[in-house]
């Protein structure tokens, strides 16, 4: 995932070496179509998410962090620094429980 993203920061700008890049990514995914992750039917699964967020000092805007774990595995996260100033610590927390909920289903809105 990390080298998909640093291949979309140049989109606009591109050169020949982000071309072969994505090839190789292409590539390696092309043989990683039948890898995934298996469970039985008869376990029962949990998934629990757990959210936070932190005030930076310098901007006062909120760096939100989630991580959503299946069972004790670590199968998302994700952070993000708000664009928007909080007022307050209940705005913050409204901001962080919205991002959450829209991260959990999927959403590309947040």
């Amino acid at each position: 995932m990390f080298n998909e993203c640093l291949c979309a920061r140049y989109q606009s700008n591109t050169k020949e070496s982000h071309f072969s890049a994505a090839n190789r990514i292409l590539k390696y995914l092309k043989g990683t179509t039948k890898v995934g992750l298996w469970y039985r039917s008869e376990v029962s699964l949990n998934l629990v998410g757990y959210s936070d967020f932190a005030g930076c000092e310098l901007d006062r805007k909120t760096l939100l962090k989630h991580a959503t774990y299946l069972d004790q595995s670590l199968i998302s996260w994700h952070n993000k620094k708000q664009a928007c100033v909080a007022l307050s610590i209940a705005e913050a927390k409204c901001i962080v429980a919205g991002s959450f909920c829209a991260q959990s289903l999927g959403s590309s809105n947040n």
